[in-house]
C-alpha cells in the first residue's frame, strides 16, 4: 500500500484549519446562527394540495403577499406542505395564507394553523449547549485517562474546531438551525472522536513498539495503516447522507447538510488537528513508556 507523508503537510493543514476557523468564528459573530422556528417561536400552518405542489412557487407567493422568513417543506404527502413564518400568531392567518394561495388558481385546503412558543425552545437551547461542554469535558477526561493529558488537548481542540467550522459555515449562507441540525452537531461530536481515537490507539501502538524518537514517521505509519478504515467508513457514510440530501425531502436537507460538513471536517481533523498536535504539544516515547524501575547494586529495589 503506497505511503502518504501526511505530516510533511501539516503546517499547510494547520493554516487551512486556523484561516476556517477564523472564517467561522467571523460568521457566528456577524451574522450569528439563522434560529428555526424550534428556538425562536413562530406560526406553523400545514395544507394540503390536490396536486402537489412546486415549493419554490407557494414561497414566492407568500413572500409577495407581504410574509417575511417564510420556510415552505413538503409535509408527509407529496401534496401536504407545511409553511413556518417566524412572526407571531395571528387569528386567521391560516384562512388568509390559504387564500393567497388559492389566488394563484390552486386548489389549497387548510389543516391547521398554530403558535409554536420559543419557551422550549429556550431550554432546548441552553441545555444543549451546557450538554455539549459537558460533553467536551467528558471527553478530555476519557482520552486523558485512558491515552495522556497531551491526546486530551489534540481531541478537545480537534472537536471543537469541527463544530465551530459547522456552526461557521451554517451563520456564513443563513441556514436555518433547528432541532434537527442540533442533533447533527452532537452526532458529529461523536462521529469525529471515533475517527480520532482509532487514529490515537494505532499512534500509541506504534510508538509502544517503535525504539526511535522519530514522530512525524510514527504518526505517518499510523495513519497509513487506519486510513483504509477511515475512508471506507467517511465514503459509505457520505454516500447515504448525499441520498438523504437529494432524495429524503426538505424537513431534512440542513440535517444531512450538517453531517455532511462534519463527516468532511471530521475526517480532515482527525488526521491535521487532533494527530498532528501531538507533534505540536511535544510528545514523545517517555510520555507513554514509563521509565524503568531504579535498581540498587546488590538487586534489591
Amino acid at each position: 500500500m503506497r505511503q502518504f507523508d501526511f505530516m510533511s503537510k501539516r503546517r499547510a493543514a494547520f493554516i487551512v484549519s486556523i484561516v476556517l476557523t477564523i472564517v467561522a468564528i467571523g460568521a457566528l459573530v456577524i451574522h450569528g446562527l439563522n434560529l428555526g422556528l424550534d428556538f425562536t417561536g413562530g406560526t406553523l400552518v400545514e395544507m394540503k394540495y390536490q396536486a402537489a405542489p412546486a415549493l419554490d412557487s407557494v414561497r414566492q407567493t407568500l413572500e409577495a403577499a407581504g410574509y417575511k422568513d417564510v420556510s415552505v417543506q413538503t409535509f408527509g404527502a407529496s401534496n401536504e406542505i407545511l409553511v413556518r413564518l417566524q412572526q407571531s400568531f395571528e387569528a386567521g392567518i391560516g384562512n388568509d395564507i390559504v387564500a393567497h394561495l388559492q389566488a394563484t388558481g390552486d386548489s389549497v385546503n387548510l389543516i391547521r394553523a398554530e403558535f409554536v412558543g420559543a419557551q422550549v425552545g429556550d431550554q432546548l437551547r441552553d441545555q444543549s449547549g451546557l450538554g455539549m461542554l459537558l460533553a467536551l469535558a467528558v471527553v478530555m477526561v476519557y482520552v486523558a485517562f485512558r491515552f495522556q493529558y497531551k491526546f486530551a488537548l489534540g481531541a478537545l481542540i480537534s472537536l471543537g474546531h469541527d463544530v465551530i467550522i459547522l456552526l461557521g459555515i451554517f451563520a456564513l449562507f443563513g441556514l436555518d438551525f433547528d432541532l434537527t441540525v442540533l442533533a447533527a452537531v452532537l452526532a458529529v461530536i461523536g462521529y469525529s472522536l471515533n475517527d480520532t481515537i482509532i487514529v490515537y490507539d494505532r499512534i500509541r501502538e506504534n510508538i509502544r513498539k517503535s525504539r526511535t524518537d522519530d514522530m512525524p514517521s510514527i504518526f505517518n505509519d499510523a495513519i497509513n495503516a487506519t486510513l483504509s478504515r477511515t475512508l471506507s467508513t467517511s465514503g459509505t457514510t457520505l454516500l447515504v447522507l448525499l441520498a438523504l440530501y437529494f432524495l429524503g425531502g426538505d424537513m431534512i436537507h440542513n440535517f444531512a447538510i450538517a453531517l455532511i460538513i462534519g463527516v468532511v471536517a471530521g475526517t480532515f481533523s482527525s488526521i491535521y488537528v487532533a494527530a498532528a498536535l501531538l507533534l505540536v504539544v511535544g510528545l514523545k516515547r517517555v510520555d507513554l513508556i514509563p521509565p524503568p524501575k531504579e535498581q540498587f547494586e546488590d538487586g534489591a529495589p
